[in-house]
């Protein structure tokens, strides 16, 4: 079935529809990763967007148990150069054009996914609509410029109500803000007792449940629109040890007085060099964020910038000076891609066993 790709500014792509049958709009953007595309369409941070792959060929190893990051996505569709119907894989129990079928999400193939790209990084981020080709183009048009994008896109994915993930060792409190199931992977792999909480919990509700530690997840959107969840971070930190990953790391920059900023066309792949300042180690990280924390606005009274991205300088961590709190812009656990971050997860945990010692 033909569909149109449709962008705010008027640029058409035509191609072949796959997945679900439905209209959509939301806001387009593009990874670089080769691999993962399943985790890639399950990460709550592409909440209400439409998803580019660069790679050139996507869904050849169909999708299985294993690798959800979330079990119900809320991507707005998948744009693909070419879209592999067969899939062939030990693990593999759908295929691609079957789960998103399932999931109620578009795809089109046969995209020159090399020209939108470069689209993206020359203009930025913009609405873009996937519509039948039968459809007409200036309605479809008119439609799309008149979309309007929303704003509540951490209530939309996060949990509305609290749940466990045993463990036997350290307690650890994680607000769910579009979290990624790798996290809850990596921490229980560290043997955490877990306790999963809504993005609005108040710092009393979590300091009533006495963590050793307080995980700040990933999740879609501006940061400067939770407001309550930045209140929670200045009434928890110093109570607390923190560690913020993505959303969480500019909620914990927000909180300290720093600013943040909407990228032209931001970082999402597998591929990205951070360079820690202290030792000069290189990192190469798993990346999905649209915003980031503007460097001259950080209170260097308050925070430490710790990490920085080697391609273009942007803020990658920060650490405060005086509490035993950190946060990175990037997923160190991966899933997919590299795991050169991991040990942060190790860093948290230390530095959870320090405070207690000296409390």
């Amino acid at each position: 079935m033909k569909r149109w790709l449709i962008l705010e500014d008027g640029t058409l792509f035509e191609g072949e529809g796959f997945g679900a049958e439905v209209n959509v709009y939301g806001e387009i953007v593009f990874t670089t990763s080769m691999t993962g595309y399943q985790e890639t369409i399950t990460d709550q941070s592409f909440n209400g967007q439409i998803i580019t792959f660069t790679y050139p060929m996507v869904g050849n190893y169909g999708v299985n148990r294993d690798d959800y990051e979330s079990i119900a996505p809320t991507c707005k569709g998948v744009v693909v150069k070419e879209h592999a119907r067969v899939a062939s894989n030990w693990r593999k129990q759908l295929t691609l054009d079957e789960f998103l079928k399932r999931k109620n999400i578009p795809g089109i193939a046969g995209i020159d996914t090399r020209a939108l790209t470069r689209k993206i990084r020359q203009f930025g981020t913009m609405k873009a609509s996937i519509v039948d080709a039968n459809d007409e183009f200036a309605h479809a048009f008119d439609q799309l410029k008149a979309a309007v994008l929303p704003t509540n896109q951490v209530a939309q994915v996060s949990t509305s109500k609290p749940y466990p993930s045993p463990g036997t060792g350290r307690n650890i409190v994680v607000i769910d803000f579009g979290l990624k199931h790798s996290i809850l992977r990596e921490l229980s792999q560290r043997n955490c007792n877990l306790t999963i909480l809504p993005y609005n919990t108040t710092a009393q509700e979590i300091l009533d449940l006495a963590p050793d530690g307080v995980m700040l997840t990933n999740g879609p959107g501006d940061p400067k629109s939770l407001p309550e969840a930045i209140k929670m971070i200045q009434e928890i930190q110093g109570k607390v040890p923190i560690f913020g990953i993505c959303l969480g790391h500019q909620l914990f920059a927000l909180a300290n007085g720093a600013d943040t900023y909407k990228m032209k066309f931001g970082h999402r792949g597998l591929n990205h060099p951070v360079r820690e300042i202290a030792t000069g180690r290189i990192d190469f990280t798993s990346q999905n964020h649209g915003f980031a924390v503007a460097e001259a606005s950080i209170d260097q009274e308050k925070l430490i910038i710790t990490h920085v991205e080697v391609n273009d300088g942007t803020i990658e961590g920060v650490r405060h000076r005086r509490y035993p709190a950190f946060s990175v812009q990037y997923h160190p656990d991966a899933a997919p891609g590299p795991h050169d971050g991991v040990h942060l997860f190790d860093e948290f945990l230390e530095m959870i066993d320090a405070w207690k010692e000296q409390n």
